[in-house]
């Protein structure tokens, strides 16, 4: 199938050129001046007209959690609800986790998401794999996963004792293992051996709200936990390093700072942490905060995290906004805490969400147009060893398009969205700008609010190795 679009403004990192855009099966084929496909007689099988449209290469969010077991429930998406959510919204790509702990097979693990994803998503996909237990074993698979599997990026967590928690000496080997392979570490950067103690003195006291669960888990742990990463990344020979779901003033400046030396630290953020305050969603009457756990926990809005991290988009020292896609239903799964914080399962839902989102910020003069489309997929295509099959509005590459309407604008709602969770985490939002066309692969998946995607139509993609390392 041939799809020529017309008229439309292509965006890029670098620019916005209008421009015809003529795709041919899977891939892009050609780019024309306005008008010159019409001189030229080009013809498609279907035409779209993106007059007063931004045409962009589609979404790629990098962290998600599709069935993931976690205190003993899952996260309510599956890949089959999870990625046709994230086509509603433009997203095109995703890259979520292969979920390990101490005692099991890296290897195995990895079979069982593919088993979990294959066949299911709606959308192209690739894997993360998290290590919870580092010991000779892992690291052995490390090797495999990058020769072979075409999954090149590793997750540890600082947090959560007992489950994922890696000390630094597993952090070191498990680092120093990615810098021989090229591979990547992902970080989960807070002092979990901190928190943990200040989550049951809160409990001890009775202090067993939601609310409880953002003070347990201070900023400055944050900042602390990342520093120690970037000194562990220098240490183990300048392993690319990338902290994970960054909230907090403090970590930024430890990010910021390695990056100054020509360190190859990274980060992300995501969008609760750049619009939502602790005030407004965990300190909400009774259980009702539960909705917003998830960790590191939405920020105090009497500090300048919520600036700062705007700022770190704007000056690339925060290179990727992705959204840690972990949703758990309000009834059953977020009320396994009632009573006890800690408990809670962590996370949110906005893989839906993540373009307009952010696009917001572009409307509210937080980011430009260009910067918009570098942070949500062509950083996190070259982040993860994509680019430019994916990512690039160019010849050659995947015809993953979106056709996105800056006129149009929609309200976040559980009644509307797509997502497989009992209420929405914006709800009431009204966002500016909207997906009115998404292509994956050259299918028209999205169109006008119409669905027309199919369970299976996604693809897993091997990655190759980030191509920002200095």
């Amino acid at each position: 199938m041939t799809i020529l679009i017309r008229n439309g403004t292509v965006v890029s990192s670098t620019g916005a050129t209008l421009m015809d855009v003529l795709v041919d099966g899977e891939t892009i084929a050609a780019l024309y001046a306005p008008g010159a496909s019409a001189s030229q007689g080009i013809v498609a099988d279907r035409e779209i007209d993106a007059t007063a449209k931004f045409v962009i290469p589609g979404g790629i969010d990098v962290h998600t959690h599709m069935e993931m077991p976690f205190g003993g429930t899952m996260s309510a998406d599956t890949f089959e609800t999870g990625t046709r959510a994230a086509a509603w919204g433009g997203t095109t790509t995703i890259i979520d986790f292969a979920t390990h702990h101490t005692g099991e097979r890296v290897q195995d693990v990895l079979a069982q998401w593919h088993a979990k994803a294959d066949g299911n998503c709606a959308i192209d996909y690739g894997f993360h794999q998290i290590i919870g237990g580092v010991d000779d074993d892992a690291l052995k698979a490390m090797d495999e996963l990058v020769a072979h599997e075409g999954v090149t990026s590793f997750k540890l967590f600082m947090a959560y004792p007992g489950v994922f928690y890696s000390d630094d000496g597993q952090i070191l080997k498990a680092m120093q293992k990615a810098a021989d392979i090229g591979a990547t570490i992902m970080m989960h950067a807070e002092n979990g051996i901190a928190i943990d103690v200040l989550a049951a003195q809160c409990i001890s006291r009775g202090e067993t709200d939601p609310v409880y669960h953002g003070l347990s888990r201070p900023s400055v742990l944050e900042g602390e936990a990342t520093h120690r990463a970037c000194v562990l990344a220098g240490v183990a020979g300048n392993v690319p390093l990338y902290i994970v779901h960054m909230s907090a003033s403090e970590a930024l400046e430890a990010v910021a700072a390695a990056r100054h030396t020509g360190a190859n630290v990274f980060a992300e953020t995501c969008p609760q942490y750049l619009y939502l305050t602790l005030e407004e969603t965990l300190a909400k009457p009774g259980f009702e905060g539960a909705k917003w756990v998830c960790s590191p926990p939405v920020r105090t809005g009497h500090a300048h995290h919520q600036a700062d991290l705007w700022k770190g988009l704007r000056t690339n020292e925060l290179a990727v906004v992705s959204t840690d896609h972990c949703p758990f239903c309000f009834k059953e799964q977020k009320e396994i805490g009632v009573g006890n914080f800690s408990k809670i399962p962590n996370g949110m839902g906005s893989v839906e969400h993540r373009m307009d989102l952010i696009y917001q910020g572009v409307a509210a003069g937080q980011l430009s147009l260009n910067r918009w489309v570098e942070v949500c997929s062509v950083t996190p295509a070259r982040m993860f060893g994509l680019y430019p099959k994916k990512g690039a509005i160019a010849p050659g590459s995947d015809a993953d398009i979106v056709i996105y309407d800056p006129s149009a604008s929609h309200t976040l709602s559980v009644e509307t969205h797509h997502m497989a969770i009992d209420y929405s985490a914006w709800e009431g939002v009204t966002v500016p700008g909207k997906a009115a066309t998404v292509i994956s692969r050259g299918q028209i998946i999205v169109d006008d609010d119409q669905y027309l995607g199919r369970k299976g139509h996604g693809r897993f993609q091997k990655r190759g190795l980030s191509q920002y390392l200095s």
